[in-house]
């Protein structure tokens, strides 16, 4: 019987332990979280979402205090077409969040950053632009680009100096998506160094509709694996999306994967970003607690616990402190939600919004609980303590455990009470 440790991912000459721990935003997956990963052999991705609030928790700057002030006269205005992103600001927080990590590294593994499209800040082009060349600025080993088709990103850092240096990858869930991908950035003569294959499993954001039950992981990606010997591509790809076990990851490395992405299992780790009571509503769920909606005002669907606060969440929106979900124009989805319930319920005071959340500020006050399928496993990979509460596990312990279990088995973690 294989363990992962048997395999390994290489990019050039270089090679690393096949585990990914995927980018969790906002700042979920902490900079701790991918520390670990790296210091352990493997890559580490932080999330750029909500950077500049992250950069403000982390490093007491005021981006965010600042903005406010600054758009303060728009609050009660429901047009938000005037809220912009001070673009230097924005450079200069993702350097710090990027650049501070990286000064931390140590250990043979890697460092990525996960950079969303959908994070369209009332900006798409300009901002996306100024998050990655900053990330490469701060000297990230590497560069996700997730949530979205980011047919045009490359080209957004094509003229930056480590363009062909860093290591840069696409999430897809589908052939088509890469070939897409592909076509579209032929021009630059520049292939991705890894695809990362997304399945319906997978938490957050999911790259299908609400048939996603009907779609298979495996199928996918051996879909995409003939595609590319097809094509004579060399390029690693990377399964994600419900590999709960090392077992579980074995069978894609077996099939032909250069690595696999978890995240779920780590979302108990005392290094991971949830505060610790969150953290103990991700393990006591069950499966009927797990969900997925519609509720994200990017449209695609959303993996959650059905105990999110965000949920019928009605406040206010706060795009003068955050906006990171404005579109070109200024618009929000959660934004008409809110003022059709306003318009329809003029004398409430506690307004009930049931299509659509604020997914800014749920996302940053840990409010919005979105997780992947298999969360409700999380119960059997530590111990319930006489509390009642359950032992938190370290990022160490749940990595190793992908690294050399066998027969689908799951390591308890040696008992702190």
């Amino acid at each position: 019987m294989k363990r992962v440790d048997d395999f390994r991912l290489r990019f050039g000459k270089n090679e690393y332990v096949p585990i990914m721990v995927g980018g969790m935003g906002v700042d979920i997956s902490t900079s701790e979280l991918a520390l670990e990963a790296a210091r352990l052999g493997g890559i580490g991705h932080i999330s750029d979402a909500m950077v500049e609030d992250v950069s403000d928790r982390r490093f007491d700057t005021s981006f965010v205090k600042e903005k406010t002030k600054l758009y303060k006269f728009n609050i009660n205005n429901m047009d938000k077409a005037v809220v912009q992103f001070d673009l230097g600001r924005l450079a200069e927080a993702q350097r710090l969040h990027v650049g501070k990590t990286m000064e931390a590294k140590k250990g043979p593994g890697l460092i990525f950053v996960n950079c969303m499209e959908k994070l369209t800040m009332n900006g798409p082009k300009e901002t996306l632009r100024v998050r990655l060349n900053a990330a490469l600025d701060a000297g990230v080993d590497g560069i996700t680009l997730s949530a979205g088709l980011h047919f045009g990103s490359f080209a957004l850092m094509a003229d930056h100096p480590r363009f062909r240096d860093a290591k840069l990858g696409i999430i897809v869930s589908s052939v088509r998506a890469l070939q897409i991908f592909l076509r579209k950035n032929a021009k630059l003569d520049r292939l991705p160094d890894y695809v990362i294959v997304e399945g319906p499993l997978a938490g957050g954001h999911l790259g299908f509709g609400m048939d996603w039950a009907e779609y298979d992981l495996h199928t996918i990606v051996a879909e995409i694996l003939a595609y590319l010997k097809a094509e004579n591509l060399d390029i690693p790809l990377i399964a994600a999306g419900g590999i709960f076990t090392g077992s579980d990851a074995v069978s894609f490395l077996e099939a032909g994967c250069a690595g696999v992405q978890v995240a779920t299992r780590f979302t108990i780790a005392k290094e991971c970003g949830l505060p610790d009571k969150v953290k103990q509503e991700y393990i006591k769920a069950t499966e009927d607690d797990i969900i997925v909606n519609g509720i994200s005002p990017t449209g695609y669907p959303m993996r959650m616990l059905k105990s999110t606060p965000a949920i019928g969440s009605g406040i206010r929106p706060g795009c003068e402190s955050y906006g990171y979900l404005l579109d070109a124009t200024g618009n929000c989805a959660y934004i008409n939600a809110y003022n059709r319930e306003v318009s329809a319920h003029p004398d409430e005071k506690n307004i009930v919004v049931m299509d659509k959340t604020c997914l800014c500020t749920h996302m940053r006050n840990f409010n919005c609980w979105t997780c992947g399928h298999y969360t409700y496993r999380l119960k059997d990979t530590t111990h319930k303590m006489p509390s009642g509460e359950y032992q938190l596990l370290s990022a160490e312990h749940v990595f190793k455990d992908y690294q050399f279990s066998v027969n689908n088995e799951i390591a308890l973690p040696e008992k702190e009470f």
